[in-house]
């Protein structure tokens, strides 16, 4: 494989997680933020990673050091000249996606492909914004970035067939199954999950369940690995409510209209882990009890 560094814009919940996943990979990995105090979160939040993976006996200290040696934290976007390849992995907005996809045009090398973590947002319409647009593809990863062995690679009206290869071979070597998709909102994944998710938000509002017993009734019944609602929480409340509000506008279906209750959570600041509340109020011991906020709605 010819890729060696990769660049990622944004150093959120999903840009550490691919910054961390690359690393440990054996690659060069450049996460960029403009916060300088963002980047230290995410610093902060490979290391514990590393760390409970270390615990577990999944990886040597020295696997630990070595790994975040291969890891730079920067605040110049013009770094992304050394990439092969760039990810970016911002919020699920498009103006502030292709805001971005033109600074990061003027500086990265021509034969490097730039990519989207995007997981509802058309590739055709953020690629639009390129003066060659067979460059840019979809590499859509899924939360935990580390742990999760699934990628898919969006093909936009416009994408070339080597960014595809690249975008496959890179998946790869990461450790994920590539599937390809085609340029619909949501993909594929997220076209069938988000209907689950906001169906589960709805049994919430309706009393129809609690907030544990819904969990339980995914974990339990059809094996998932965690509940809707915790994983809701982990991915945040706000960028599941945004990929719902991209689905219901391009699709127009009514299964995909976000329920009222996620809208007036994120006007709470209830955004899940990242705020330390959610469908869950999360300790810092790690453990978590159902958000009486919510309980008490009738």
């Amino acid at each position: 494989m010819n890729v060696k560094k990769v660049f990622v814009v944004g150093a959120g919940f999903m840009g550490s997680g691919i910054v961390e996943n690359v690393a440990a990979k054996g690659l060069e990995a450049v996460a960029y933020d403009i916060s300088q105090q963002q980047l230290e979160r995410s610093r902060k939040g490979i290391v514990r990673s590393l760390e409970k993976q270390v615990k577990k006996g999944k990886i040597s200290e020295g696997d630990k050091t070595e790994i975040l040696s291969r890891i730079r934290y920067v605040t110049d976007i013009t770094e992304c000249s050394k990439a092969d390849v760039v990810i970016e992995a911002v919020a699920e907005n498009k103006d502030i996606k292709v805001s971005i996809m033109k600074e990061i045009e003027k500086h990265a090398k021509e034969e490097a492909i730039i990519a989207s973590n995007t997981s509802s947002i058309s590739i055709t319409s953020l690629g639009s914004v390129f003066k060659d647009p067979e460059r840019f593809v979809g590499m859509h990863f899924f939360s935990p970035v580390p742990r999760i062995p699934l990628m898919e690679i969006v093909r936009g009206y416009q994408t070339g067939q080597r960014a595809i290869d690249i975008a496959s071979e890179l998946g790869e070597y990461l450790g994920k199954t590539c599937i390809l998709a085609q340029d619909e909102a949501g993909f594929i994944v997220n076209r069938m999950l988000i209907p689950m998710l906001n169906e589960a938000c709805i049994l919430v509002e309706r009393k129809i369940g609690t907030i544990e017993e819904i969990d339980m009734g995914m974990k339990k019944g059809l094996n998932h690995p965690m509940g809707p609602l915790e994983l809701m929480d982990m991915i945040g409340i706000d960028v599941e409510l945004a990929v719902m509000e991209v689905l219901h506008e391009e699709i127009g279906d009514p299964k995909y209209r976000p329920a009222v209750s996620l809208r007036r959570m994120v006007d709470s600041g209830f955004l899940g882990r990242k705020t330390n509340v959610g469908f869950y109020v999360y300790n810092e011991d790690g453990t978590k009890y159902p958000n009486p906020k919510l309980l008490e709605l009738r």
